[in-house]
């Protein structure tokens, strides 16, 4: 049995931080098995951001060709460079936002330039070792910021849904709803039913055979059915008049002052919301296949494909979660699938380009209808709901901020609101010390201390045990959590002993909840001891129950239990 207690170990070099996983994966050896594994995947993934990236970009003010410049140029550097073995890189909902503001100030231009500068930053941030920082921001921000982001998303496509005409559509949500309501005799029948046909089409698919692409087919039915039936709809050849069939020639941007001046603003945006979702992209894949990634050699990674991808006419490149998924689930070996997906995507832009003039803008606008509803995180809002009123108004102030203010701003407020939270619940468990007894406290802890054990029980070399000294919160999950990820599937069991934590947040929970699946996937046994009623009934509110986690009241009590092969436990508060 190892006994460990979570905290810093000796500082990895720079070798070990910087090192791109394609180079770790060739060196374990990678032959036609792997090539094969990896060919499919790619294809796969390929097929998915096929649709997508032309959606993205349409819906951010782009040419659909940017969309597939993105993905090409971004998701091959991303593979090549970066620190995850299964990381998507190209155009992301996310900044659909952010972009679309960029080109209606700047022009398309300061858009390709504040994309290279937002690269540059990237880079630093990731040579001054600053990775881990970025997972400091807690889990209500995230969640509220991406809802944020899928509501405006969501609104951004109405008009395209409907097939409404609008001469000069407002950008901001309380000028773009009126807006559209004074459009509403505009709407046009066919749009309608091509949206409302694409999104039905991409249910189906996802229901009955999810492991067609979906996306794909929807699109290539509603191309057939405008052309063949001469369908009133706008097309991608109407508006934009094609795609080409080749990448363009790099071009550096105008870096003038003035001009940098203009769109730093933007650049930092896209730099902040880009290493929160690549580092959220790679955390996914990190859980869904028990590896783990370079933080910082991941935004060096991004920070070299912004700047490939504005050389080349794209803009922002990012991890993408639902492309990393997809490349996870059909069987990637490495960063090479990745790399495959890109150039399949050059591919089909070189044979397929003329077909792409007849896709309606209305089923791109299906396809992101379904990527916005996807992006709510329904269950995690209902769990921090749930969780009491400081996580649901953190969530709920984020949300509204990103709806009807700015992404920047609902994050540092979010995160602001996060860090007062966290100090009025530490200064909640401050034990007074009053005729002999702590107020606030258990007598019985005093006595017999939950986290002791008798070393005779603990010789079991199956076991490990950590123990995690002071409160669990969004500052300190990405140094506890790195620790705890190490989980080798030879043990029994993991007993992680909670007696010395006086707080947890939702973010802690959260984590806590990953280490869970992920040790249920590797046949460990997860104890979680010593922990107080209030911590408890935080686990319980993430889910973490039988048999996904057991719990005792002590480590020794733990130990026993699983050495008598036990699989009953103490009912969680």
């Amino acid at each position: 049995m190892k006994d460990q207690t979570s905290g810093h170990g000796a500082a990895p070099s720079f070798a070990e931080l910087f090192t791109p996983k394609l180079i770790t994966v060739l060196c374990e050896g990678y032959g036609m098995t792997q090539l094969r594994a990896d060919a499919i995947a790619g294809l796969t993934v390929a097929i998915v951001a096929l649709p997508l990236s032309m959606a993205i970009a349409i819906a951010s003010g782009a040419a659909p060709a940017q969309g597939l410049y993105t993905a090409i140029v971004g998701g091959f550097l991303v593979s090549l460079l970066g620190g995850s073995r299964f990381q998507i890189g190209g155009p992301a909902g996310a900044f659909i936002v952010l972009v679309a503001a960029t080109v209606t100030q700047h022009g398309m231009q300061g858009l390709i330039l504040a994309t290279f500068l937002s690269g540059l930053m990237l880079a630093v941030v990731g040579f001054l070792r600053l990775g881990t920082f970025i997972k400091f921001i807690p889990f209500p921000v995230t969640v509220g910021f991406t809802a944020g982001i899928a509501v405006i998303i969501f609104a951004s496509q109405v008009k395209e849904l409907l097939g409404l005409t609008l001469t000069d559509e407002p950008g901001e949500l309380p000028e773009k709803i009126p807006a559209l309501w004074q459009a509403r005799d505009s709407l046009t029948p066919a749009a309608l039913v091509v949206s409302v046909a694409t999104v039905a089409v991409i249910l189906w698919l996802r229901r009955w055979r999810p492991h067609w692409p979906g996306m794909l087919i929807a699109v290539a039915l509603a191309a057939v059915a405008t052309i063949f039936l001469s369908l009133p709809v706008q097309t991608i050849g109407t508006k934009f008049g094609g795609i080409p069939s080749s990448l363009p020639r790099p071009t550096l941007p105008s870096l003038s002052m003035e001009a940098v001046l203009a769109v730093l603003p933007a650049a930092i945006s896209f730099t902040l919301l880009g290493a929160i979702e690549s580092l959220l992209s790679a955390v996914v894949a990190d859980g869904m296949t028990g590896r783990r990634h370079r933080s910082n050699c991941e935004l060096v990674a991004q920070g070299a494909a912004n700047i490939g991808s504005s050389l080349f006419g794209g803009f922002c490149v990012t991890g993408t979660i639902a492309r990393t998924a997809t490349n996870v689930r059909a069987g990637a070996h490495g960063p090479v699938a990745g790399m495959l997906h890109a150039l399949f995507l050059l591919l089909f832009m070189l044979v397929a380009a003329p077909l792409a003039s007849y896709i309606p803008l209305a089923a791109l606008a299906g396809v992101l209808a379904v990527v916005a509803w996807n992006m709510i995180e329904k269950p995690a809002i209902a769990i921090l709901i749930r969780s009491g009123w400081g996580e649901a108004t953190v969530l709920g102030a984020t949300f509204f901020l990103t709806v009807f203010r700015n992404l920047t701003e609902a994050i540092v407020v979010g995160f602001a609101l996060g860090s007062v939270l966290f100090i009025h619940r530490m200064s909640r468990t401050t034990e007074i010390a009053t005729d002999g007894a702590f107020v606030g406290r258990d007598e019985a802890d005093s006595a017999n201390p939950r986290g002791e054990y008798h070393e005779e029980q603990a010789a079991n070399p199956d076991v490990v045990i950590y123990r995690i000294t002071g409160a669990l919160f969004f500052g300190a999950t990405a140094s506890i959590g790195s620790v705890l990820d190490r989980i080798q599937d030879t043990h029994k069991a993991l007993i992680v002993d909670f007696s010395a934590v006086p707080f947890l947040d939702s973010t802690g929970a959260n984590m806590i909840e990953g280490l869970a699946h992920k040790a249920q996937k590797q046949g460990v046994a997860l104890w979680l001891t010593g922990a107080s009623r209030d911590i408890q009934r935080v686990f319980v509110t993430h889910g973490l129950r039988r048999p996904l986690a057991h719990y005792s009241a002590t480590v020794n009590e733990a130990l026993i239990r699983v050495q008598n092969g036990a699989d009953g436990d103490q009912e969680a508060a």
